[in-house]
C-alpha cells in the first residue's frame, strides 16, 4: 500500500489546465506542462490497495492499478512504467483521452472524490518518455508467418504492436495519408498532440512493423486478395457508419458531419492547409450531439474564431452526481464539463431539430428546434416550444451506425454483420472467414479507447495461437476473476 492514510490526509487535485484565453489562442494540450508532477505522487498515495481492485473490473484493460500507483507514490518511475505497459501499449493515449471507467469503480469513490487514475498514468508514461524507458522490443526470432492489420487506430496499433512483438511480419493499412485513424484525424491536437503517436510509430517501425498509408482496402487493394497475401488478417477499421439527420434543410451548404469538419483542423497542425477548408471563423456555430466528439467541435470552433457556439441534445441534462439506478462501481452518467465547454458556450439540453432554412445561396442560416420529453420510449414535442436559433455552421455529432460498407471490402471478403451492423465475430475474434478476425470497433461498435485497445490485445492473442496452433504466449486482458482474492 502506497500511504496508509493518504486518503484520509489528502484530497483530490487533478492536472492544471492553461488559462482559458491563453489555450483558445493555439493547438497545444490544454494542460499546464508538467503541471502533474508536484503533485502526483501524493494523488496517488491516496490509492487504499483494496483486497478486491474494483478499478481492475472498471478498465477493460484489467489495469494494475494499485501496483503502480504503489510505485509512483515511491516515485520509482521505471517500476511504475513496466507495471503501466504490462497491460497497455499506449498508455499515453488512454491518459489523456479516456473517459477514466476505473475512476468510477474506485472504491474510495463510495464516499470520498475517487483516486486520479487517469492523471497517475499520464504521469508516469510521460516520465518514462522523458527518461527513455520506452524503448523499441523487437523479437528474438521470426516466425515466418505474415498478418495484415486494416486499420491503424488504437485496437490496430494495439493488435499490430503484439503480433510484431510475438514474431510475425506484420504490415498495416491504413486509408489515411497518416497512421493514427481517428488519434490522428479526429482527436483535436489541444486534447492530444500528435507527437504522441508519431514516437509509438516510431518505436513500432524499430520493431518490424510495416505501414502503409494512403491504401482503401476494398477499393485501392481488393480485400479478398489481400487476405491471400497474408497467413491472417486482423480488421479494426473502426465504425465509421456516421448517424445523418435526415430533416428539411439538410442539403444546404454549411451542415457537416463532425467527421468531415474535425479532421481539416487536423490536416492544418500537420501542414497541409493554411487554414481550413470548412471554418468557424466569424459563425454561428450550432454543434448537434452532447457527447465528446460534439465537445471537440466545440473547442475546434473555439479555436477558429466562431462568433457563437451552440451545442444541442436531445437528452435531459444529467444529474451532478451518480444517479440512484447507476450505483457503484458502473460508470454514471452525470453532467459533465470537459475543457472545451470550460471555454464558453452555451449548452441546451431536452431539444430536438425541426428543420434548417437558408438564404437565397443555399447557406444554412438558422436552426428551428422544438423542445422534447423522453416518454415511453419515444421523444415529444412540446407544443409551444419551437424556436430559432442562428446557424451559419452545423456539425452533425450524432454517434456511429456501424462499420463502412460502402468500399467493397466487406463484400470481397464475404464477412457476416451482426443485427448491429458490425462484423459478427465469435470469442476469439474470428469472423465466418477463416484467417479473418476483427478488434475495436468493426466488432464491438462505437465505444472507448481503452476497449479498443483491449480488444486490439485480446484478438492478437487470438492470431498468435491460430498462426502457431499452440497457446499463445501473449499476454490476455487481466480480469478480476483471473487473480486471486488478496488475504
Amino acid at each position: 500500500m502506497a500511504d496508509p492514510k493518504g486518503f484520509l490526509t489528502t484530497g483530490r487535485e487533478t492536472s492544471p489546465t492553461r488559462p482559458v484565453e491563453e489555450r483558445k489562442q493555439d493547438w497545444n494540450e490544454v494542460y499546464v506542462p508538467g503541471g502533474l508532477l508536484p503533485i502526483i505522487s501524493k494523488q496517488a498515495g491516496r490509492c487504499m490497495d483494496c483486497g478486491i481492485p474494483f478499478c481492475h473490473n472498471g478498465c477493460p484493460l484489467g489495469n494494475l492499478i494499485p501496483e503502480w500507483n504503489d510505485y509512483a507514490y515511491r516515485e520509482d518511475w521505471q517500476a511504475a512504467s513496466e507495471r503501466l505497459h504490462a497491460t497497455n501499449n499506449f498508455p499515453e493515449f488512454t491518459g489523456r483521452l479516456c473517459p477514466a471507467p476505473c475512476e468510477s469503480a474506485c472504491v474510495l469513490g463510495i464516499n470520498q472524490p475517487p483516486v486520479t487514475i487517469k492523471n497517475v498514468e499520464v504521469t508516469i508514461i510521460d516520465k518514462a518518455w522523458d527518461s527513455g524507458d520506452v524503448t523499441p522490443q523487437p523479437p528474438e526470432r521470426l516466425s515466418g508467418k505474415t498478418v495484415a492489420v486494416i486499420g491503424s487506430g488504437p485496437a490496430g496499433l494495439a493488435a499490430a504492436q503484439q503480433l510484431t512483438r510475438a514474431g510475425h511480419t506484420v504490415a498495416v493499412y491504413e486509408r489515411a495519408d497518416r497512421i493514427g485513424g481517428l488519434l490522428r484525424y479526429g482527436i483535436p491536437e489541444f486534447k492530444m498532440e500528435k507527437r504522441h503517436i508519431n514516437r509509438r510509430i516510431e518505436q513500432m517501425r524499430a520493431e518490424g512493423t510495416k505501414f502503409r498509408t494512403g491504401v482503401q482496402i476494398g477499393t485501392d487493394l481488393d480485400a479478398a486478395k489481400l487476405a491471400k497475401r497474408y497467413d491472417a488478417v486482423v480488421i479494426a477499421a473502426g465504425a465509421t457508419q456516421w448517424r445523418d439527420l435526415p430533416v428539411e434543410g439538410r442539403e444546404l451548404t454549411g451542415i457537416h458531419q463532425a467527421m468531415e469538419y474535425l479532421p481539416l483542423s487536423n490536416k492544418v497542425q500537420e501542414g497541409d492547409f493554411v487554414a481550413p477548408p470548412i471554418t468557424a471563423e466569424g459563425k454561428h456555430v450550432v454543434v448537434i450531439g452532447g457527447g465528446d466528439t460534439g465537445a471537440d467541435c466545440v473547442g475546434t470552433a473555439h479555436r477558429q474564431g466562431a462568433l457563437s457556439v451552440t451545442q444541442l441534445e436531445i437528452m435531459p441534462r444529467p444529474s451532478d452526481d451518480r444517479p440512484a439506478h447507476q450505483p457503484w462501481p458502473t460508470m454514471p452518467m452525470v453532467y459533465k464539463v470537459t475543457s472545451a465547454h470550460e471555454e464558453g458556450g452555451e449548452r441546451v439540453y431536452a431539444v430536438n431539430t425541426v428543420r434548417f432554412t437558408g438564404d437565397e445561396q443555399g447557406n444554412v442560416r438558422e436552426l428551428h428546434l422544438v423542445e422534447v420529453v423522453f416518454d415511453n420510449g419515444a421523444f415529444v414535442p412540446q407544443e409551444g416550444t419551437e424556436r430559432i436559433i442562428p446557424a451559419d455552421l452545423v456539425t452533425l455529432a450524432m454517434g456511429f451506425t456501424g462499420t463502412d460498407q460502402s468500399n467493397g471490402m466487406i463484400d470481397q471478403l464475404g464477412l457476416a454483420l451482426d443485427a448491429r451492423g458490425n462484423i459478427a465475430r465469435d470469442a476469439d475474434y474470428a469472423t465466418n472467414v477463416d484467417g479473418v478476425f476483427v478488434a475495436g470497433d468493426a466488432g464491438r461498435g462505437q465505444s472507448l479507447i481503452v476497449w479498443a485497445i483491449a480488444e486490439g490485445r485480446s484478438a492478437a492473442r487470438a492470431v498468435d495461437a491460430y498462426l502457431t496452433g499452440l497457446p499463445s504466449a501473449l499476454p490476455a486482458p487481466i480480469r478480476p476473476t483471473d487473480r486471486p482474492l488478496a488475504v
